[in-house]
Parts: C-alpha cells; sequence; structure tokens
C-alpha cells in the first residue's frame, strides 16, 4: 500500500504501516470524526490552493517528493487532531481536570509517553 523508498533508515513506523494490510488500514480511516475530515480537507485545500471549480478547471503537478511530504503532512494533522479530540473529549468526560494552559500538567502528561530507562 505504501510506496515509499527507504532512504536508509530504519523507519518501524513506516514498516509497520507497510505491514498492514489495506481493510485495516481502511477501518483505522473509518474512526476519524468529521470534524477532523473537514480541517485535514481545509488544511490541504489551504496548501494547495483551491479556487471554485464552478469556475476553474485546475490540473496540479507535482513530484514524487513533494506529493508524499504532502500526505506525511496530512497525516501528521490528523494524527494531532485525533490526539486533541480524545484530548478533549477526556477533559469533558472528567470535567475540566487537565489544562493545556498547565506546564506541570502537561510535563506529567508527556512522562507517560516516554519509555521506560534502561
Amino acid at each position: 500500500m505504501f510506496e515509499i523508498q527507504d532512504t536508509g533508515s530504519n523507519n518501524a513506523l513506516l514498516t509497520y504501516l507497510k505491514s498492514q494490510s489495506p481493510e485495516a488500514i481502511e477501518l483505522a480511516a473509518k474512526g476519524v470524526s468529521p470534524e477532523i475530515r473537514q480541517i485535514i480537507n481545509h488544511n490541504i485545500q489551504g496548501l494547495v490552493g483551491m479556487l471554485p471549480p464552478q469556475q476553474f478547471q485546475v490540473s496540479i503537478t507535482t513530484t514524487h517528493e513533494n506529493l508524499a511530504n504532502l500526505i506525511g503532512s496530512a497525516m501528521m494533522t490528523g494524527y494531532f487532531l485525533s490526539q486533541m479530540e480524545t484530548r478533549m473529549k477526556l477533559d469533558s468526560a472528567f470535567g475540566n481536570s487537565f489544562s493545556l494552559s498547565n506546564p506541570e500538567q502537561i510535563n506529567e502528561f508527556n512522562e507517560v509517553d516516554k519509555p521506560a530507562a534502561e
């Protein structure tokens, strides 16, 4: 599914994505909310430049590398938005007990994601 050339780096995420079936990728994509899809759509339109299709017939030509960068950017945006949406739901469920403006809470939250020291 992913036709990205290996640049010599050992990219665990790319290896993992390549090992997934198209059905698994499709299932993961179905879990994206309409709000996230709308934001990503707006973001890509802004990056590419969107003219009204009623008045213009737009054709875009790009290189493989630039297209890969655009897709990578959209994926990162989607991941970030999904995490923020989850955080918003948790924040709402727990009565706004977590704040992004509190550096101490953010540091504690980020420590959970760090791998244990060997």
